[in-house]
């Protein structure tokens, strides 16, 4: 095999270029902090949706590191516990600092130096367009990130090059050295050279100039409708590190069974759900059984005394509020729903423990629409349904979501805390439980797995969905993620 070697004339002249690069971007960036104020009109509201934007995709209160962190206002909106911001430009730096002393900012090329801390977020805002090398840094980026970490980062569109370079010709913007001008499937491709996985890709702001009426329309609206996406000036791309399989020890699963009027299925559950990971714990919430479920579940522990169970009266109504209070009472690091009519059987939950141990996904979906189904497990009308409103809410949330009322669904504890926590910005909404952990999921890029099952009649009692009001209560919930998700 012949073996490559560089020349050493070459590396040298690369080397030059690359340091020449970055010394006209310090050169120009330091001069732009000396004339910023007499751009802060125009760049304004391009700034504020910018921020509008992470803050939709970012917790109050994670760890946060931002590259080419100009003045440091983006960082500070975003309320970081801690926030770190980098910048190339020792003027901008300074400037970031007497602003937001709370904040740390250092004064660093990140071509050359990361710091050696991990962090929940980290954010390149307009900043790949600029860099002599994108894959080195995203590479060197990878040193600061947990398995949970997403690095999210925007980038003006291709195809507002040449309106760009237009209103820099009429003075409207301010002057700009070369760029690299990449597209969607360009960072895609660099993010997953780099090790890392997207998980989100889209566009925002069509109109970057505040006009009453306007840019409302253009900006929370139309960006987001199919050809449209194409004008909007910048692309998004929400991105985590490329999955690796749980290498610590196993962690301890909770298995949360709503039980409402379904006695004769509790034997089976205690029967057929298996241990997972280091142990495994039943967790039943009963609410408000008119057959004899409550007692048939203590008779069933007395019958188990090694398992590990535990059992409460749901306070509130509807398998939402039940499956919260679950979750509440769970000491297991991962979270399983398991429905108590036995329609997905517990024999499937190991595969659904699996995709979470590998990596695969993060929050790990049921789906009961791919198998065929047993001749009365779903009407045909709730079947077309439920197909519809799938499609639906893959365009709303970003990714695949072929199933949305599956019951059974897995994350873990660290997430679902954080979604409870940020839990108002939705409200208390969701009868079902399945849209207020789809929804959370969405929100802050948790990666979704589809996981499909074969979907069974029930063999005891009678179903708790009533088709018309519950799809009333479907059609909300498409008008809520369209409000809350989509179009903000």
């Amino acid at each position: 095999m012949t073996q490559m070697v560089l020349d050493p004339v070459a590396a040298h002249l690369q080397t030059d270029a690359a340091a020449q690069y970055r010394n006209e971007r310090r050169h120009y960036w330091d001069e732009f902090a000396q004339s910023l104020e007499r751009w802060q009109g125009i760049r304004s509201h391009y700034q504020r949706s910018l921020a509008s934007v992470y803050r939709s995709l970012i917790p109050p209160g994670a760890s946060v590191l931002e590259l080419g962190c100009c003045q440091g206002d983006l960082l500070a909106s975003l309320r970081p516990c801690r926030g770190v911001g980098m910048d190339l430009s020792e003027l901008m730096v300074e400037r970031a600092r007497a602003r937001h002393p709370h904040l740390e900012f250092v004064y660093a090329d990140v071509q050359e130096f990361v710091p050696n801390e991990k962090f929940d977020f980290i954010i390149l805002s307009d900043l790949v367009n600029d860099l002599w090398d994108v894959q080195d840094v995203l590479g060197s980026v990878g040193r600061c990130c947990l398995p949970s970490t997403r690095l999210i980062l925007n980038a003006y569109s291709r195809l507002w090059e040449a309106p760009r370079w237009l209103a820099q010709m009429l003075g409207l913007v301010p002057p700009q050295l070369s760029q690299n001008w990449l597209t969607r499937e360009d960072l895609g491709n660099l993010l997953y050279l780099s090790g890392f996985e997207t998980v989100r890709v889209f566009s925002e702001i069509m109109w970057p100039i505040r006009t009453p009426g306007l840019d409302t329309v253009c900006n929370r609206y139309l960006v987001k409708l199919g050809l449209f996406s194409w004008a909007g000036i910048t692309n998004f791309l929400v991105a985590r590190p490329q999955p690796k399989r749980w290498l610590g020890p196993e962690p301890t699963v909770s298995v949360i069974v709503p039980a409402r009027n379904e006695a004769g299925n509790i034997r089976r559950i205690f029967e057929e759900t298996p241990t997972m990971g280091a142990d495994t714990e039943l967790i039943f919430v009963e609410g408000h059984s008119h057959d004899r479920t409550h007692e048939t579940i203590e008779q069933e522990i007395g019958r188990w005394p090694g398992r590990s169970v535990k059992l409460f009266r749901q306070s509130g109504n509807g398998k939402g509020d039940a499956v919260r209070m679950g979750f509440a009472k769970a000491s297991g690091e991962v979270l399983m729903i398991l429905d108590a009519d036995l329609t997905v059987p517990p024999e499937d939950l190991p595969r659904f423990y699996d995709a979470w141990l590998s990596g695969k996904g993060e929050f790990i979906n049921g789906v009961r629409l791919v198998y065929p189904m047993q001749d009365r497990a779903m009407r045909s009308f709730n079947f077309l349904a439920n197909k519809f409103f799938s499609l639906a809410f893959t365009w709303l949330l970003g990714q695949s979501v072929k199933d949305t009322l599956c019951g059974t669904k897995v994350l873990s504890k660290r997430h679902y805390e954080m979604i409870a926590n940020n839990r108002s910005y939705f409200g208390d909404f969701d009868p079902f439980g399945d849209f207020d952990l789809l929804f959370g999921s969405a929100k802050y890029s948790l990666k979704i797995a589809d996981v499909p099952v074969r979907y069974r009649e029930r063999t005891y009692g009678t179903t708790n969905i009533e088709r018309w009001r519950h799809g009333w209560l479907l059609l909300r919930m498409v008008f809520l993620a369209m409000a809350r998700l989509k179009f903000v």
